[in-house]
């Protein structure tokens, strides 16, 4: 079977939703919920005899059978002849037919005593759980898991594999050997499938995902306390080969991940997980969720819809309304649910609940859909027509809340982007330190060596040779195990000379080269959380343009506005990305073809060669993004000990977003060109990314009237030549007039042929008053003159030029009477406590 059929979890596009008249059918329970979890259940034993039938064999034939396989010195040989011998005869004072049935009657299934009770005196040269280990690994004995981790010895898997002759299982473990991750990792696998096969008694090709599933659920069971598992199951590594080989059934879940947890719920699984009890309602809820995914729901929208009306909608009505039976809320219900809904419980009391608009907006939706629904469909929806029960004035904040918000979004930005700097340079800084460190402790041989003026000493001891053996506990174990160094690294553990903590070297250089891998990636493009995890070696692209150039160019696959954009790399950004993909090839020779899981859309993608990839465990994967949130976290937390302003601030991926998108557009790039980066279907999107300063008020406005005259034409913006400055510098000591000055513009003539006292471009000086009341004395003489010799036309001209005289007369006298006004700076107040 190819591996394409075999990935059914990944038939569908990442936006893809369940359709209408899904439920039930079989493309939901191929790709959806429920049907992706694999039970389970163990093989049928098949045991198989690679030496040939030993069931009942004496005591010299199994021996000549174990001395056949892994030969070693006749010292060794001795001593395992010696082991097998010991238990065969402590075996034959059993009854039974055949050495299984003697050791099930021996009573060591159920005995809490392991086996290395009957061995002799420390000097004798053989063992009892030696002598078990070859007749298991001979498949002689069939024991149980228990009583197998507590007897086999330590290379128990060497032995198991090299004893079985199976061609399909050297094929098997050929593929776990050769997998990009940690030699631990591999050679952890390699003891699970030794012990899976052990105890499930079968051969390498009876191996099934139920099989695996069943192994790892047993192995979790009966795991000290000391070696704990945790929550995840072994097996992951051995189901990934398998799969990749094509040796699964078709529609088997693409990882463990899957197969444990379920992939995509149905609308059905959604909605039954909160538990309606009123089944009616249950399936209204269900038909309309279904009928609002057909119109192009992404999974994510669904969930979220199917939560705001079962889990807060519905849930809470039944809570504060047992007898409620219909939509048709009454008020003491409405009031009731409002109540219990406008907060929510946290660690710290009740708070306002931040999303109230969208659950009002959903459950309004919910039911005017269904009036509208049902002119079309009566006999579906009729039934269910009811008044909302939420008035408009309800929502009459919203708007005013979404203000808030923005309001909130663009301080944050204002508060980061002084401290961005900062946490740039500190990542930078770190990530060189530990790389010099790394490489100075691989490089030198003596125990002690320097690095940046600093001594430090290599740590040689129980630790360092155990190191993957047993696992480590707390917080900084956590860190270690998502963030790995190459896969055949040998521990390299430091300290430094004057003491100090111990310094694992090749993990903390990691975390430094991923943290500042990922800030710089996010900061230099402004791509998404999402976005960035989905970056792959495909998405570096160029592009030669006619003239011969090269440009790079990072392409982002679809995501929230399902647009696939390309955004060309700066020097700095492609410097950024070559260092990831030259830390790939350099340690794995190539980028491995890995699939990245969505915690949101639920599915895994197709196999690529992302290059956020690390070892998650036994297999390889993309990293999280609650991982890639905390890298950022710690960073800004290593920041804040050497910088007290950056106490008590964090960075969040989107944040960089932001900040990207203010930078874009406060320095001049057109919004438009900004919105096409950043991935915007919306202009108004991006204006409400970007946070304006004040300065960036000013500085527009320049840049506005710089835009403005590099529009006029170029010849006026030529040197003036002596005749033209002269007539520039004449056109100032023209303006000049008897009453004040003229405040016509360069390069215009007088437009009132010099009637000034009319002219509303004269401003006059406040000390020239007394000579317009002495024009003012004139001008009533004049208009006596006319009235008596009846110059009617020249009376007319005398009164309007009276009404101007008198108001420049009054405006100057009001411009003399100000005197000069102080206008001092404000002071910052302190507080009386600083």
């Amino acid at each position: 079977m190819s591996r394409a059929a075999a990935s059914t979890t990944a038939v569908w596009s990442r936006r893809d939703a369940p359709q209408e008249g899904d439920v039930g059918d079989a493309r939901v329970g191929k790709s959806w919920g429920k049907a992706d979890v694999v039970a389970s259940v163990a093989p049928a034993p098949h045991l198989p005899h690679p030496h040939g039938d030993l069931d009942a064999a004496p005591a010299e034939t199994l021996i000549a059978a174990a001395c056949s396989v892994l030969p070693r010195s006749s010292i060794q040989l001795d001593k395992r002849a010696r082991s097998i011998r010991r238990l065969v005869e402590h075996l034959s004072a059993f009854p039974g037919a055949t050495w299984q049935e003697r050791w099930e009657a021996s009573g060591w299934e159920s005995s809490s005593t392991p086996l290395a009770s009957l061995n002799p005196s420390p000097t004798a040269s053989w063992t009892m759980t030696s002598g078990f280990s070859w007749l298991v690994a001979l498949r002689v004995l069939v024991p149980s898991l228990r009583v197998l981790r507590r007897n086999a010895v330590s290379d128990f898997a060497r032995i198991f594999l090299a004893s079985q002759r199976d061609d399909d299982l050297a094929v098997l473990v050929t593929a776990i050997e050769s997998a990009p991750v940690s030699a631990t990792m591999r050679n952890k696998a390699l003891t699970e499938l030794a012990c899976m096969l052990a105890v499930q008694a079968i051969p390498a090709s009876d191996i099934t995902p139920a099989g695996i599933m069943h192994f790892g659920v047993a192995l979790r069971e009966v795991s000290t306390a000391e070696n704990k598992h945790g929550r995840k199951l072994a097996g992951a590594l051995i189901w990934q080969v398998l799969f990749d080989a094509g040796k699964f059934p078709e529609g088997t879940p693409v990882t463990m991940k899957v197969a444990t947890v379920g992939g995509r719920k149905s609308v059905t699984e959604m909605v039954d997980t909160y538990g309606i009890a009123n089944t009616a309602v249950r399936q209204l809820l269900i038909d309309y969720v279904t009928h609002r995914s057909a119109l192009g729901m992404d999974y994510g929208t669904v969930s979220n819809l199917v939560r705001a009306l079962t889990r807060n909608f519905w849930c809470v009505v039944e809570r504060v309304n047992p007898d409620q039976r219909d939509l048709d809320l009454d008020e003491v219900t409405y009031d009731a649910w409002r109540a219990d809904v406008d907060t929510v419980e946290t660690p710290d009391g009740r708070r306002p609940r931040q999303s109230i608009w969208d659950l009002l907006i959903a459950v309004r939706a919910l039911y005017l859909d269904v009036q509208s629904w049902a002119v079309e469909d009566p006999g579906r929806w009729g039934p269910w027509v009811a008044r909302c029960p939420i008035p408009p004035i309800a929502s009459r904040g919203y708007s005013a809340g979404r203000r808030r918000l923005a309001e909130r979004i663009a301080d944050r930005t204002r508060t980061r982007q002084p401290m961005l700097d900062l946490l740039v340079d500190h990542v930078r800084v770190d990530r060189d330190r530990l790389s010099a460190l790394l490489a100075a402790a691989e490089s030198v041989s003596e125990p002690e060596f320097k690095v940046g003026g600093v001594s430090y000493v290599r740590i040689v001891g129980s630790r360092s040779a155990n190191a993957g053996k047993y696992p480590q506990k707390g917080p900084r174990a956590r860190r270690g195990a998502a963030i790995e160094p190459a896969p055949d690294a040998a521990p390299m553990r430091v300290r430094r000379a004057e003491g100090g903590p111990v310094i694992d070297v090749q993990a903390d250089e990691a975390r430094a080269f991923w943290t500042w891998a990922i800030i710089e990636v996010l900061r230099l493009t402004g791509i998404r959380h999402e976005e960035l995890l989905e970056l792959s070696h495909l998405s570096v692209r160029q592009y030669r343009r006619p003239n011969g150039e090269v440009v790079a160019l990072l392409v982002v696959t679809p995501s929230k506005s399902d647009r696939e954009r390309v955004i060309p790399m700066s020097p700095e950004l492609l410097h950024v990305i070559a260092q990831i993909i030259h830390r790939h090839t350099e340690r794995l020779r190539t980028i491995p073809l890995v699939r990245r899981w969505d915690p949101y859309e639920r599915q895994h993608s197709e196999p690529l060669p992302f290059l956020f990839q690390h070892s998650v465990g036994q297999v390889r994967g993309v990293m999280s993004p609650t991982l890639t949130a905390r890298l950022i976290r710690r960073a800004c937390e290593e920041v804040a000990v050497g910088h007290p302003e950056f106490d008590g601030l964090s960075f969040t991926p989107h944040d960089f977003r932001r900040l990207f998108a203010t930078d874009l557009v406060n320095n001049g790039l057109p919004i438009h060109i900004g919105a096409a980066l950043l991935g915007h279907a919306n202009l108004q999107t991006t204006r409400g990314y970007v946070a304006v300063f004040d300065e960036d008020v000013v500085r527009h406005d320049q840049l506005h009237l710089a835009r403005r005259r590099q529009l006029r034409p170029k010849d006026e913006y030529r040197d003036a030549t002596n005749a033209e400055w002269q007539e520039f510098e004449e056109h100032f000591d023209k303006r000049k007039v008897e009453l004040g000055a003229c405040g016509r513009p360069y390069g215009t003539p007088c437009a009132h042929e010099h009637a000034c006292v009319r002219c509303p471009m004269l401003h006059v000086e406040p000390q020239m008053v007394d000579r317009l009341d002495d024009i003012e004395t004139d001008l009533i003489a004049r208009q006596q003159r006319a009235e008596s010799e009846g110059w009617r036309g020249e009376i007319e001209g005398i009164e309007v030029t009276l009404d101007h005289l008198r108001t420049k007369r009054e405006r100057a006298r009001r411009l003399g009477s100000i005197g000069p006004v102080a206008l001092p700076m404000p002071v910052v107040r302190t507080s009386p406590q600083g």
